[in-house]
């Protein structure tokens, strides 16, 4: 057992946060701690990592385990360069180094046998802390989060706070720690990055304790979930959608047992009530209370402790079929960051993706007309009216109360009315007189998602609508639009809820955007399926036959293909092979090897686009 918290309590003043908790972290366990928003998660997190101190329990952790924790919070040293903040990680592989110079030194003067052999195994320990390759390291993942070299070389003040939460992040990764603790790690992080880190942080040799919203990043790395409810915890085994089936279950069979004492205990009580007061069965009906009072009650299953809001966003009216035509619409500030040309019609929902700064923010804030276009043109169709989500101002600042702000936007409305809106995005009894100001983030989302609800719009823009929401507020937004009868536009990073809404994707990325007309689990079939894009110019067709050349015959034609299709059948293979190594430590540690790695993968590609080309043509 690497970690362990017996009977772990935490108070806030009189009130628990969490109370006779038992939690375990077992050699490289992948875990996850689940629960609505408020519940206690990050509070347990500081008290694993030491920050907080549980007010009752006891913990047990092996001697020597080292605990690195990603808070929800930025960098401290904001006059550093980031190169500088990095190097901290390598402190003790610099005395090393240092140390092993003086050894080399004294060698000149003194070869003794004690000499070699301290200098020996000094070499030994700073090879294992990969001492000689510590730059090329810290250079693969630093890129690999979005970074360029010449970013090393900046301030971690002129940073945003996304990009300082990444730097901390890469500087966390970089440290190794025995116990990693992650707190929200995809916030801030695009599509590619997410991918990237899955997959490093499934192949991380030691423990990992996450808290996150995002569901695919769960199922993809998580062995083991805790689910923290009612200021208890309970463990699952399993990643996050098995965690979701076993509780379920759970909870159907514990009803279905308590639904089946419930009618024992009412057989029982009716058979006491029918005999107490007959002589002859006296002893019979204090027999069966006896029973009663040994009886080991069932409970009745609680409701889930996760609150949601349950909503249906209505368009005021039907609009015209086709929704929104764009014509190689130029968007950026002062240079173009990207063209886009794509039709909308009634009912799509688009779901438009690609890396952090490609431009996605500014094409929906030019389509509401809160940026002027460079170029191009956009023209919404036949009595269409937007309503527009932006996630910064989800998260505005106010000195209202939250009925006022609802209700200075709807004057035409009501108390009773703003009140039976609020209410149905949680905002109950005294919550309307919060101020904005004190809010919570996911309060705030569900604040402003109030607000775009009363404006009954029928195409709705969204600009990353699932941040700062819970699992079951992401669900319960999900089920709202899926009811959605007019037409959506989204921004997402969150792969779940684009799988679970969108039914086109428009991808963006280095100033290139494509329309795909695809479900987000088709595309991504079809993404593992597909073959590079060669350019014409470095394109080699395969040799022509000349004319004279004899035909071959139908068989020979079929083994011909047979043969083509068991070499791209093997090329694939390899290509999946050559994709797990950029997860492997002597590639994401070594910025030579994974770029020679990255060259292997790009010819792989082209060699299956060679193949497919020549098997298209012997099956035409």
């Amino acid at each position: 057992m690497l970690y362990q918290v017996s009977h772990g309590s935490k108070y806030f003043g009189a009130d628990p946060v969490f109370e006779d908790v038992q939690f375990e972290i077992r050699g490289t366990e992948k875990i996850t701690i689940v629960g609505r928003n408020g519940c206690g998660k990050t509070t347990f997190l500081r008290c694993l990592a030491g920050e907080m101190n549980f007010d009752r329990g006891t913990v047990s952790v092996v001697n020597g385990t080292t605990i690195g924790y990603l808070a929800q919070k930025v960098l401290e040293h904001e006059e550093r360069t980031v190169e500088e903040e990095l190097k901290t990680v390598f402190e003790r592989v610099f005395t090393m180094q240092k140390e092993l110079e003086e050894l080399e030194d004294l060698m000149s003067r003194d070869a003794s046998d004690r000499v070699l052999d301290r200098y020996a195994r000094l070499q030994e320990q700073f090879e294992m802390m990969n001492g000689y390759n510590w730059e090329s390291e810290m250079r693969t993942v630093f890129t690999r989060f979005g970074f360029t070299d010449a970013d090393l070389g900046k301030k971690i003040g002129e940073f945003s706070g996304g990009q300082k939460t990444r730097i901390a992040f890469v500087r966390l990764l970089l440290s190794k720690p025995d116990i990693l603790l992650l707190d929200e790690p995809t916030n801030h992080l695009d599509l590619e990055t997410i991918e990237w880190l899955e997959g490093y942080v499934k192949k991380y040799p030691k423990a990992v304790v996450v808290v996150s919203h995002d569901r695919m990043f769960l199922d993809h790395v998580t062995d083991v979930v805790y689910d923290m409810e009612y200021g208890t915890m309970t463990r699952y085994t399993g990643n996050y959608s098995s965690f979701v089936e076993q509780k379920k279950n759970n909870a159907e069979r514990q009803m279905a047992a308590y639904n089946r004492q419930q009618k024992d205990i009412e057989r029982l009580e009716a058979l006491i009530e029918k005999f107490r007061y007959k002589k002859n069965k006296a002893a019979f009906a204090q027999s069966k209370i006896k029973y009663l009072d040994r009886m080991d009650k069932i409970e009745k299953p609680e409701g889930a402790d996760e609150k949601t809001f349950h909503v249906s966003f209505t368009p005021r009216v039907k609009g015209g079929e086709k929704v929104l035509s764009i014509d190689h619409l130029l968007i950026g500030y002062d240079h173009p960051l990207a063209e886009v040309t794509l039709n909308l019609r009634r009912g799509d929902r688009l779901a438009v993706i690609g890396p952090n700064g490609c431009g996605k923010s500014t094409f929906v804030k030019t389509l509401m007309n809160l940026l002027p276009s460079l170029g191009g043109s956009y023209l919404y169709g036949h009595q269409i009216e937007p309503g527009y989500f932006d996630q910064q101002l989800a998260q505005f600042s106010s000195g209202k109360t939250v009925l006022e702000e609802l209700w200075d936007e709807h004057p035409e409305l009501d108390r009773t009315e703003v009140r039976s809106v609020l209410g149905r995005f949680l905002f109950s009894a005294d919550d309307v007189f919060k101020t904005v100001d004190v809010l919570s983030g996911g309060e705030k989302v569900r604040l402003s998602l109030a607000k775009l609800l009363l404006q009954h719009s029928n195409l709705l823009i969204l600009d990353e609508p699932t941040n700062h929401l819970d699992i079951p507020g992401k669900e319960a937004l999900e089920e709202a639009l899926k009811d959605f009868t007019g037409t959506i536009l989204f921004v997402s990073h969150d792969r779940y809820f684009i799988s679970r809404l969108a039914t086109s994707l428009l991808l963006m990325e280095n100033r290139k955007t494509e329309y795909v007309p695809l479900s987000y689990a088709e595309y991504e079939e079809k993404k593992q399926g597909q073959t590079a894009v060669v350019p014409a110019a470095e394109r080699k067709e395969p040799v022509q036959p000349e004319k004279n050349e004899k035909r071959l015959s139908p068989e020979g034609l079929r083994r011909q293909i047979e043969k083509i299709e068991r070499r791209i059948t093997e090329k694939e293979e390899l290509l999946e092979e050559k994709r797990a190594l950029r997860y492997e430590p002597e590639y994401y540690q070594d910025f030579s090897r994974m770029n020679a790695l990255d060259e292997e993968i790009d010819q792989i590609h082209n060699d299956l686009a060679h193949l497919m080309n020549e098997w298209e043509k012997l099956s035409g």
